[in-house]
């Protein structure tokens, strides 16, 4: 039997990716939805004596994101003391002023991966672990472009305030006796997404010398301190009294 079971997407990268090490340990059953597989992440699992299921998926495939849940969910173990949903993955592309967002195929991409796949997990997890004695939480990894505009982000914060609103109406819906969940910006963190943004161009991002001076001066935190801090804030006593929130409120 494990202690917990935790399900974490977008794993092979950036604070998935510490996120993930930092769950691998005795006790903890840890399941990763990925594009691709980590072998160092898997022999790093192997010498904690930790278990491990990854799996490769496509999460802006809903048909393929669908079908993972179902699997994982449908052979959920029910005896366990915790259960974790991480709703990691994202992206921030396409990033253009709005008179150029005119790929409708890049924009459902984006939405499908940053909010559907995300409805898609909850909803599969939140019906396996109804009823169970058990500690059951979700945390929706958000962003502060969800609250606070940015020009040239037009999807991208769009689709992190309809992420917060989503987790909102979850927390209605669970209730007292329910899930706990909590949509959580996790600051600005040196990552692909930050060399992604330092590479857009100026007239699509006017905000992109702000980002670029992050890097520069060294404010960007580290994608393994930031990811201990989350697991940190997963594991506090009032997890999900605050369902929208933000990492740096616990410096």
């Amino acid at each position: 039997m494990s202690d917990t079971i935790a399900i974490l997407t977008g794993a092979s990268r950036g604070i998935g990716a510490a996120m993930a090490r930092g769950l691998a340990r005795p006790g903890t059953r840890l399941i990763t939805l990925a594009r691709r597989e980590d072998p160092e992440l898997a022999a790093y699992a192997r010498a904690q004596d930790a278990q491990l299921d990854q799996l490769s998926v496509d999460l802006s495939d809903l048909n393929a994101a669908q079908a993972a849940a179902e699997r994982i969910c449908a052979s959920l173990p029910r005896d366990a003391k915790r259960y974790l949903l991480i709703n990691n993955a994202g992206t921030v592309h396409p990033i253009l002023a709005t008179g150029a967002l005119n790929d409708g195929a890049a924009i459902a991409s984006a939405f499908n991966l940053n909010v559907s796949a995300v409805m898609l997990l909850t909803a599969r997890f939140l019906a396996a672990v109804q009823g169970l004695q058990a500690d059951r939480r979700v945390l929706n990894i958000s962003s502060g472009a969800g609250r606070n505009p940015n020009a040239g982000w037009g999807v991208y914060c769009a689709t992190k305030a309809a992420l917060d609103m989503y987790t909102r109406v979850v927390k209605q819906e669970q209730g007292a006796d329910g899930a706990r969940i909590v949509a959580l910006a996790p600051g600005i963190v040196d990552t692909d997404m930050q060399v992604a943004i330092r590479s857009s161009d100026p007239e699509d991002f006017p905000a992109l010398s702000k980002f670029q001076d992050f890097h520069a001066t060294g404010k960007l935190s580290s994608p393994a301190n930031v990811a201990a801090r989350i697991l940190a804030y997963l594991d506090r006593e009032d997890f999900g009294t605050t369902e929208i929130d933000d990492i740096r409120n616990y410096d």
